[in-house]
C-alpha cells in the first residue's frame, strides 16, 4: 500500500467531482468532519449509553462526548505522525499533498467509530444478536444465506457505522452521507465479511467491518485505496493504515476516562485510580508536587487523566511511526497499544483488569445491560415479524407506521426487510427504546393531553 493511493479526496458517489482545495476554507477532509458533526445520527449519541446509566445527577460520558474525545486525540495522533513525516521528508508535501490532512482524515473517523452502535452500550449489540441466536428470531434462519446469518447472529457496531454512513435510505441523499473514500476506509477496523470474522487469533479478523448488503461499498472502496487482498482468504482485505491511529485514541480514551467516570461514582477511590494512573504518565517528582497543590480529588484525576492520556498519543504515535513499513506491506499484526513499551503495556493490562472487575460489572452497568436486553429483544420479537409477515394483520400495519419511511425498503428478500428493522432499532436512543417499548407492550401509554 502506499500514501498517494491511501490518501484520496473523491467522494462516496460523487467520485467524477473536481476537487479543488485551493481557495476553501475547508479541505474536504475537513467538510466529512463537519458533516458528522452536524447529523442527526450523530447527535443521537448523547443519549445512548458508553458505560455507565444516562441520565444521572452526577456527569459520566455517553457514545457523544466519548466520540468528541476520540476525535480530538486522533487528530492528535495524525499530526504527530505528520509532523515527524514532514522532518524526516521535508518534499512530503509536494510528492503526497493530502498528508498533511492525516490528523483531519483520522478525527473525521473517530467521529464516527460508533455512529452505528445501538443503545445500551455494548450489550445492545449483544441482545440484537441474541435475538437470533437464542430467541424467535431462529425461525428465519432457512430463509437467509449463511453469510447473511452470520450478519444476523453477529450484530456489529462498526459494520453499521460503515451503512449508516454509505446507505441509500428512503427520502435521503441516495449517496449516505458521501464522505472521502479516504475517512470511510480508516473507520472499518476488521476489513472482512462477518462469515469470515471473529477470528481471536488474528487482530484485523476479531470482528467484521461489513454486512453482506454493503460489501460490494467496502471492496469498491478497497480498491480505489488500494488496500491489500487477504491472502488464502475467500474475501476480505488488509486495513487501511489510518485505522491504526483510529483504534489506538479509542483505546485511549476508554481506557483512561472509564477510570475517571468510575471516580466520580464512588465506585473507585481517588489513590486506586492514581496507583493504575502514575506508572503510565510517569511518578515524577515535580507531577507529585502539582498534585499536592491540588485541592480536591476530582482535578488530581483530571491531571492525571491528561498525563496519561498525553503519554499514551506520543507513544502510540511513534509506534506507528515506527512499524509504518509493516503496517503497509499489511504485516503488522496487533494493535498499536500492544506495541508499545513493556511498562506502558503492563499498565493498561492492569487498567483492563480493574475495569472488567470493578467497573463493567458494578451494579449499575450490569442492571443496563440485562434491561438493554428485554428492551431490544423486546421491540424486534414485534418488529421483525411484522415486516416480514406476507399477509399483514391489522396490528402489523399500525405497528409498522411507527417505523419511519426511511426505514422501510422496496427490496423483497427476507434479509434486506430483517435490515431495515435492524436499521430503525439500533438506531434508537435508550430513552426513545425504553419508552417504545412500553408503550408497545401496554405497559404505559402515551400522553393524551
Amino acid at each position: 500500500m502506499n500514501w498517494k493511493q491511501l490518501l484520496s479526496a473523491k467522494r462516496w458517489g460523487y467520485e467524477s467531482r473536481h476537487i479543488d482545495d485551493q481557495h476553501d476554507a475547508r479541505s474536504e477532509f475537513q467538510r466529512d468532519y463537519d458533516r458528522l458533526i452536524f447529523s442527526s445520527p450523530f447527535r443521537r449519541l448523547q443519549n445512548k449509553t458508553q458505560v455507565f446509566p444516562l441520565p444521572g445527577s452526577v456527569f459520566v460520558h455517553n457514545r457523544l462526548t466519548h466520540s468528541l474525545e476520540v476525535a480530538s486525540v486522533g487528530r492528535s495522533l495524525g499530526r504527530i505522525f505528520y509532523n515527524e513525516t514532514r522532518k524526516s521528508f521535508p518534499a512530503i508535501d509536494s510528492e503526497v499533498p493530502f498528508l498533511q490532512e492525516v490528523g483531519n482524515i483520522v478525527s473525521a473517523a473517530c467521529l464516527s467509530h460508533d455512529l452505528g452502535n445501538p443503545a445500551f452500550g455494548h450489550s445492545g449489540e449483544a441482545a440484537i444478536s441474541s435475538y437470533f441466536t437464542d430467541g424467535d428470531g431462529q425461525a428465519f434462519k432457512e430463509r437467509v444465506s449463511p453469510e447473511e446469518w452470520a450478519d444476523l447472529t453477529h450484530f456489529e457496531g462498526n459494520a453499521n457505522a460503515l451503512r449508516i454512513l454509505t446507505h441509500a435510505f428512503a427520502g435521503k441523499d441516495e449517496h449516505g452521507f458521501a464522505l472521502t473514500y479516504s475517512t470511510l476506509g480508516a473507520i472499518v477496523k476488521y476489513p472482512c465479511a462477518a462469515i469470515d470474522g471473529h477470528n481471536k487469533r488474528v487482530h484485523h479478523r476479531k470482528k467484521y467491518g461489513y454486512f453482506q448488503s454493503e460489501q460490494p461499498v467496502f471492496e469498491k472502496i478497497a480498491k480505489e485505496l488500494g488496500l491489500l487482498s487477504e491472502v488464502g482468504q475467500q474475501a476480505g482485505y488488509k486495513r487501511h493504515p489510518l485505522v491504526y491511529l483510529v483504534e489506538a485514541a479509542d483505546d485511549i480514551c476508554y481506557n483512561i476516562i472509564d477510570l475517571e467516570d468510575a471516580h466520580r461514582l464512588g465506585i473507585l477511590t481517588y489513590e486506586q485510580v492514581a496507583d493504575l494512573l502514575l506508572p503510565i504518565c510517569g511518578d515524577s517528582q515535580l507531577l507529585k508536587v502539582r498534585l499536592a497543590t491540588l485541592g480536591d480529588s476530582d482535578s488530581r484525576i483530571s491531571l492525571l487523566r491528561a498525563k496519561t492520556i498525553n503519554t499514551l498519543i506520543m507513544a502510540c504515535a511513534n509506534a506507528f511511526i515506527t512499524h509504518q513499513d509493516a503496517i503497509l506491506r499489511g504485516r503488522f499484526e496487533k494493535s498499536l497499544m500492544d506495541a508499545l513499551a513493556v511498562e506502558l503495556v503492563d499498565g493498561m493490562r492492569a487498567i483492563e483488569q480493574v475495569s472488567v472487575e470493578r467497573i463493567y460489572n458494578a451494579q449499575s452497568v450490569v442492571q443496563i445491560e440485562v434491561a438493554g436486553y428485554k428492551v431490544m429483544n423486546g421491540l424486534l420479537e414485534e418488529f421483525v415479524p411484522a415486516y416480514l409477515r406476507e399477509k399483514k394483520t391489522k396490528y402489523d400495519t399500525k405497528l409498522l407506521a411507527l417505523m419511519p419511511k426511511q426505514f422501510h425498503t422496496d427490496r423483497e428478500t427476507p434479509y434486506a426487510k430483517i435490515r431495515s428493522v435492524l436499521d430503525f432499532v439500533s438506531g434508537m436512543t435508550d430513552l426513545y427504546a425504553v419508552e417504545l417499548y412500553r408503550k408497545i407492550k401496554g405497559i404505559s401509554f402515551p400522553s393524551l393531553d
